[in-house]
């Protein structure tokens, strides 16, 4: 007989999610507010500064297929945790970089640890949490993630760069939070307890990827899932350059665009809890790409005074889209295949995020402003809307009724 899962997931793993998603990105965020110094000191163009940040969000889509279908397969401890591990040796080794080729090797370690085990925090929330209760749990561990980034693009310059001077410094010090959050992984986690229809998917074995990529669906998903990365990492890879023009400190323009990351830490949880409440996915998705068309628009005009509100409005539409396609794998794949799912998702997804920032950044370098990447970033946002409208509704509101 099965056995319903907990309402709560333990506090050692929902700790351990949470510190693991809070080191996910904070080591690549602060690449941007550092994007003058590496400039000067390594000779970086604005289109390889672009690359150099987008260097694990192409591992993500590298390794995010395999990762995904290993933690299917052995396990959501081991998977992540071989993934901890690669993210911990990336970040401390980027300290010893003194040439463009070591920094970007010691990155792609680095990233191909991050994209190890971002398909696994999807897999232990459809492992422990109900699947009604999946967007609440997934919007708690994204709460870490906001917080990993927010942290990284504001005190960098502010708090961490003075204390070395060096990025080198920089480096060094963002790598130790990774090294904690790797070791509290291996010791707090373990692995989900099998009740009697895990027992038999298990005897029965997951549904051949075939299949999966066969999914109309998760291809929808995925697409969509790529346009909304080239924004956010085009936004967030040059919103600080943008407040440079606008005549912004290094410092300031640091703490502004983090305002992004600050402000989707408490609107993941309202996202999260009003989402369930109507039961639907599909508004949370739409409404906010529509919010990011306008607001890119509006960031090229706003004056730096007040350009601290387009970042308040993307924060709050960057939480309910990241939130919400991080749980539509979960409604729509059998449990055991989550990890798979998410895993190509995230590899198509991140192609986005790749592409976004390098042209971006390469459109600064052909115009010696931002305002073409920006208008990109429109275009980008309004496709998106379309692909929404392709998606079935998968709330809980739309299974009762049929």
């Amino acid at each position: 007989m099965q056995q319903d899962k907990s309402h709560r997931i333990p506090w050692s793993i929902l700790v351990s999610a949470v510190l693991m998603a809070f080191v996910l990105f904070l080591p690549m965020m602060s690449v941007p507010p550092m994007e003058h110094i590496l400039q000067a000191e390594l000779g970086l163009t604005h289109a390889q500064n672009g690359l150099l940040f987008s260097i694990p969000l192409i591992m993500i889509g590298a390794v995010a297929i395999p990762a995904g279908i290993l933690s299917d397969r052995i396990g959501i401890r081991k998977a992540a945790g071989i993934g901890a591990i690669m993210i911990a040796l990336g970040s401390i080794l980027r300290s010893t970089a003194t040439t463009p080729s070591g920094l970007i090797a010691f990155t792609v370690i680095y990233g191909i640890g991050l994209g190890w085990v971002w398909p696994s925090l999807p897999k232990l929330v459809s492992a422990w949490a109900p699947r009604e209760k999946a967007g609440i749990f997934t919007g708690v561990y994204s709460a870490g993630i906001y917080a990993g980034a927010a942290v990284g693009i504001a005190l960098t310059m502010p708090l961490v760069f003075p204390i070395t001077n060096t990025f080198q410094g920089v480096f060094l010090i963002w790598g130790i939070p990774p090294i904690i959050a790797a070791a509290l992984w291996w010791i707090l986690v373990k692995e989900p307890p099998h009740n009697t229809a895990d027992s038999e998917l298990t005897i029965q074995g997951s549904t051949p990827f075939r299949e999966l990529i066969h999914n109309r669906n998760l291809w929808l998903l995925s697409v969509f899932f790529l346009l909304y990365s080239f924004f956010l990492y085009a936004w967030v890879g040059w919103t600080p350059a943008l407040l440079l023009l606008k005549g912004a400190t290094p410092e300031s323009a640091g703490f502004i665009s983090s305002i992004t990351m600050w402000v989707a830490i408490p609107a993941v949880f309202a996202v999260t809890r009003l989402a369930h409440k109507l039961g639907l996915r599909k508004p949370f998705l739409w409404i906010p790409a529509i919010v990011f068309a306008i607001s890119a628009w509006a960031v090229i005009n706003v004056s730096l005074p007040l350009s601290w509100l387009p970042m308040v409005i993307v924060a709050v539409a960057e939480a309910s889209l990241l939130v919400t396609t991080l749980s539509l794998p979960i409604e729509m794949v059998p449990e055991k295949d989550v990890g798979a799912a998410t895993g190509l998702m995230l590899a198509i997804g991140h192609a986005g995020a790749l592409v976004g920032p390098w042209i971006s950044g390469h459109l600064f370098d052909l115009t010696g402003n931002l305002n073409a990447s920006f208008l990109l970033m429109v275009g980008v946002a309004v496709a998106s809307v379309g692909i929404v409208f392709r998606l079935p509704e998968t709330g809980p509101k739309a299974r009762v009724k049929k």
